[in-house]
């Protein structure tokens, strides 16, 4: 059964919206609002961002030979490493969320299926607010296919569905510093390009990879029959987090230091090919 949050204490947490940047440094910014938490120099922060240009983003553990670097570059499209597993996700179209915050805040305490559980009950209340009849499924051990790259073709510890179908794709990584959850909210656009830059040993393979993500996955454009915007989808997660999770949210930037440090990660990490091309 999902976590009773009606007795959460009331909470204030920082809300951050950032302009579509490049995946170095959207991963970058998260690892450095991370070691802010980490720090106690800023509040726990929900924070609402998009990618430019589009970006194939690898799970902390998915070895770069998953990847077709000729047809990504042929694309024009980036490539990162998250600091959080599971596997490939090609960021377009969408909105991305990411959550951080100290081990011992109420709403992430507990490890990652309890607090999967509690920040689920917000994503699957903004998903409704925007009109979509969603379900949460938790599973304990998910069962999961190491041969197959695509992350919206695996079922996660806590997974958001609408008519079967897998919506919201999210990934967790608990450090020293704190917690680290971010999504992805597909908004529009055809799923399948994913795999026009992972390696398949056929065309054919290809094209059967496609056809099983377009089964198991989809977008908000496709159920609700038309485009809800980045802005209102960012809207409604924002009001659901509030009014679900007790919480009060205060707009603000981010600090000078935030900025430095993930301008640091990027030159140091996240645009090296010794980070992003491990095998």
């Amino acid at each position: 059964m999902p976590t009773n949050t009606h007795n959460l204490p009331a909470a204030q947490w920082r809300l951050i919206h950032t302009p579509p940047a490049s995946g170095a440094w959207n991963m970058a910014l998260d690892s450095a609002i991370l070691e802010a938490v980490g720090r106690g120099s800023v509040l726990p922060t929900l924070r609402f961002y998009a990618w430019d240009p589009p970006c194939l983003s690898l799970g902390y553990a998915q070895p770069i030979r998953d990847v077709d670097r000729d047809r990504l570059d042929s694309l024009g499209w980036d490539i990162v490493r998250r600091p959080t597993g599971g596997r490939a996700i090609l960021h377009t179209d969408e909105l991305t969320y990411s959550v951080t915050g100290p081990e011992q805040e109420p709403r992430l305490i507990g490890g990652v299926l309890a607090s999967y559980q509690r920040l689920s009950l917000a994503l699957v209340e903004g998903l409704r607010t925007l009109g979509l009849r969603v379900q949460a499924t938790s599973k304990n051990k998910p069962d999961i296919d190491r041969e197959n790259a695509v992350c919206f073709e695996h079922p996660s510890h806590y997974e958001i569905t609408v008519e079967g179908k897998k919506l919201i794709g999210s990934a967790q990584a608990r450090k020293k510093e704190g917690v680290l959850q971010h999504g992805t909210l597909p908004l529009y656009g055809d799923l399948t390009r994913i795999t026009n830059a992972l390696h398949f040993p056929s065309e054919g393979e290809r094209s059967q990879a496609a056809k099983r993500l377009l089964a198991k996955a989809t977008n908000v454009e496709t159920i609700l029959g038309y485009r809800i915007n980045w802005e209102d989808a960012a809207q409604a997660f924002a009001t659901a987090f509030q009014e679900t999770l007790n919480l009060r949210l205060l707009q603000k930037e981010l600090t000078a230091e935030e900025v430095h440090r993930a301008q640091e990660l990027v030159e140091e990490k996240y645009a090296q090919p010794g980070w992003t091309e491990r095998r």
